[in-house]
Order: structure tokens, then C-alpha cells, then sequence
């Protein structure tokens, strides 16, 4: 079992940056890739990007390529999510998400976190 919460999030102007965090519980968790996806108001969930679970691998959805960087310690079991050049359209709730395999499906995690907010401003 792994227990997931982020945090990070809050307003930013446009151009700012946040870094949100994942932590996680449980012995296992560096076993795990840890993927990010947000949610925006009336819209589906959808893919931010992933990392395996030795970090040896990130992947990104094509509109936050070059902006968002993932990175994970798993001696502090914590992963990062790190937010440059923000955007207005940026704007919705971050979740991580722990699964076997990394993948850019919902149905690829097991485990999710309860989520933070992240507002930019323009």
C-alpha cells in the first residue's frame, strides 16, 4: 500500500514557477513510477508527464515539454514536480499517482494523492 500527498501549489503570475511535491508512504514506494496529471474545471484528467522508478526516465505531454521537470528522491520517498514559464491554461489540480509500470493512462497508476491547486494568473 502506498499513501500519496502532494503539495506546492497556490497563485502565480504568468511566467512564474512552482514546484509541487508527491511524498509518499511505504517501504516500497522507489519501486514505483510516479506519474503527474491535472485536472481543470469541466475537464477530463489528463497526462502531465511520468518518471520511472529509479528516475532513469521521464516523459512529458508535448505542452509542458521544456517547462516541467520531474525528479524524484526516493531516500526522502518524495517526488517532484517543477513548474517553470507558467501559463494561464496550467491552471488546475495536480495529482501524482504511483503504478507498477509507467504509463500515460489513469488505469497505468494504483495509487493517487488527493491533489493541490495550482491557479496562474495572467
Amino acid at each position: 500500500q502506498v499513501q500519496l500527498v502532494e503539495s506546492g501549489g497556490g497563485l502565480v503570475q504568468a511566467g512564474g514557477s512552482l514546484r509541487l511535491s508527491c511524498a509518499a508512504s511505504g517501504r516500497t514506494f522507489s519501486s514505483y513510477a510516479v506519474g503527474w496529471f491535472r485536472q481543470a474545471p469541466g475537464k477530463e484528467r489528463e497526462f502531465v508527464g511520468a518518471i520511472t522508478y529509479n528516475g532513469g526516465s521521464t516523459y512529458y505531454t508535448d505542452s509542458v515539454k521544456g517547462r516541467f521537470t520531474i525528479s524524484r528522491d526516493n531516500a526522502k520517498n518524495t517526488v517532484y514536480l517543477q513548474m517553470n514559464s507558467l501559463k494561464p491554461e496550467d491552471t488546475a489540480v495536480y495529482y501524482c499517482a504511483a503504478g507498477q509500470f509507467i504509463g500515460t493512462m489513469r488505469s497505468d497508476y494504483d495509487y493517487w494523492g488527493q491533489g493541490t491547486q495550482v491557479t496562474v494568473s495572467s
